[in-house]
């Protein structure tokens, strides 16, 4: 079961970092060219916040079931954990910054759809989503991801 979840959530991470620059990007040139804020606009929005939504509830499942998540800190202790770079990256840096990209993503959407105005909605998304955007590039095990 392990290696399976760790696969799917592998995977859906490259939609995942995908959409998410996707919509950074949609927002950020809704806001400099001040266009009308549209059903595509939406879509692209919400589609982010889903695949993240789901990428979390993976990850979740995986910190529980994988040895490199909380069975390592139960294990070893959070002590040795936090003196290793690569179980420290997996068992609470990616954690914890993934839940603050998912929390961004997910006020920056709930903010934007309060706003009446095209360029407050793409300002709001532009700064919650490129927030969310450079703490997810931050924190992906690179190495393992190649």
């Amino acid at each position: 079961m392990y290696s399976t979840i760790q696969f799917i959530h592998s995977y859906w991470a490259y939609l995942v970092v995908i959409v998410v620059l996707l919509a950074t990007l949609n927002a950020l040139a809704g806001l400099f060219t001040k266009k009308e804020y549209g059903a595509n606009d939406f879509r692209i929005s919400l589609f982010a916040l889903i695949i993240t939504h789901i990428q979390f509830l993976i990850g979740l499942v995986l910190f529980f079931i994988s040895p490199f998540g909380l069975k390592n800190i139960m294990n070893l202790g959070m002590g040795e954990v936090m003196k290793d770079p690569n179980y420290r990256l997996l068992a609470v840096e990616h954690p914890l910054v993934m839940i603050l990209t998912v929390t961004f993503i997910t006020v920056g959407y709930s903010k934007h759809k309060k706003k009446l105005l095209s360029g407050k909605k793409f300002k709001t998304l532009a700064i919650f989503y490129t927030i969310a955007a450079i703490l997810l590039l931050s924190r992906i095990p690179w190495g393992q991801w190649f």
